[in-house]
């Protein structure tokens, strides 16, 4: 019965040998449950999203076995189908209801399963991994669009060209299984390999960390784009306590006035993203993402792991500081692309 906490990952800095290999996805990680007519779609915070994806709970319940609880990801692609679209897929968590209707048809979602922790009222998780990957394709193996069981090989050859291939396609990296591995939720016993690079950004603002006014959360970052302007494109975080209180009275000279800047919202343009003054988070109405305006005099290397449109996916995480650097040489130029690869190839890689 549900909830169930998902086993999770931890990261590594290579692909290990002697495991069973999978595409990382990149939306969001669902325990589904299925009873007949009943079915939930649980979230990796426990919380159900069953409300937000009316077209998924139809396509599972022609799709699953009649009693079955499946593990896997809820992903949305593009309007063309052809790479992932996380910002879409964040749009789908929405209260109205009637526009929770209108964006599962303009933007609907798949569901990607990779694990079967139970079937009928046979409890599955205690079986080692090879096990339940067998029972779920034999399971699905009658499954059509949009529910589909995530490719996976034992040729660690081949899980590294996926690595480099289908992050083209907006994927997220790889996970690796060992085969006698039981489920166990809420463990980080799997390993996820993930892209990481590195890059010079801009230092245009920061945001106050919860813990009080004189310390930093979150710095700000600012590439420059074809135009000469300077483009919101993701934030870096996670300092100690006491380096978040050094980092607040260094940037101190550097607080300017919104007039002026050039994430002064405003003034800004139609259509550019810039960060707000005094914005919500979509996921905690409680979360100040207020910030305090910097002269863009800074620069400062990050590691990141893959863009997403013309941001970082996830917080980037801070190097050094780069004082050899000056701001406008810090572009979208220096960005490695990934070549681009179908989605569609990476759900029929199996």
């Amino acid at each position: 019965m549900p909830p169930v906490k998902p086993m999770l990952a931890k990261p590594a800095p290579r692909i290990p040998a002697g495991s069973l290999y999978e595409p990382k996805w990149d939306g969001f990680r669902s325990i589904v449950f299925r009873d007949g007519d009943e079915v939930e779609i649980g979230s990796r915070n426990e919380k159900p999203m069953t409300r937000y994806f009316p077209e998924l709970v139809e396509a599972l319940k022609a799709n699953l076995p009649e009693r079955a609880v499946v593990d896997g990801e809820v992903i949305v692609a593009n309007l063309d189908g052809n790479t992932l679209d996380f910002e879409a897929l964040q749009q789908r968590i929405h209260p109205a209801a009637s526009r929770v209707n209108l964006l599962a048809e303009q933007t609907p979602a798949s569901f990607v399963a990779f694990d079967l922790l139970a079937l009928g009222d046979e409890d599955l998780t205690a079986q080692p991994f090879e096990v339940r990957r067998a029972r779920l394709e034999e399971a699905l193996a009658a499954a059509r669009a949009p529910v589909h069981v995530t490719p996976l090989t034992r040729d660690v050859d081949e899980a590294r060209r996926w690595f480099e291939q289908f992050e083209g396609a907006g994927l997220d990296g790889l996970i690796a299984k060992k085969p006698d591995q039981t489920y166990q939720p809420d463990k980080r016993v799997m390993t996820k390999i993930k892209h990481e690079r590195t890059c010079d950004a801009v230092v245009a603002g920061y945001r106050v960390h919860k813990s009080g006014p004189d310390l930093i959360g979150s710095l700000l970052l600012g590439l420059y784009d074809d135009r000469g302007v300077l483009a919101s494109v993701g934030v870096v975080g996670a300092f100690p306590m006491a380096r978040r209180r050094e980092l607040f009275a260094e940037l101190q000279p550097l607080v300017t006035e919104f007039e002026g800047h050039p994430w002064n919202w405003g003034a800004h343009l139609e259509g550019e993203r810039t960060p707000r003054k005094n914005e919500g988070s979509r996921w905690n109405n409680g979360k100040d993402l207020s910030f305090v305006p910097l002269r863009p005099e800074r620069v400062v290397e990050v590691r990141y792991d893959y863009m997403e449109g013309a941001r970082f996916r996830h917080t980037a995480q801070w190097v050094r500081w780069r004082p050899d650097r000056t701001p406008e040489s810090c572009t979208y130029a220096q960005l490695e692309r990934p070549v681009s690869f179908d989605l569609a190839e990476v759900l029929g890689a199996e």
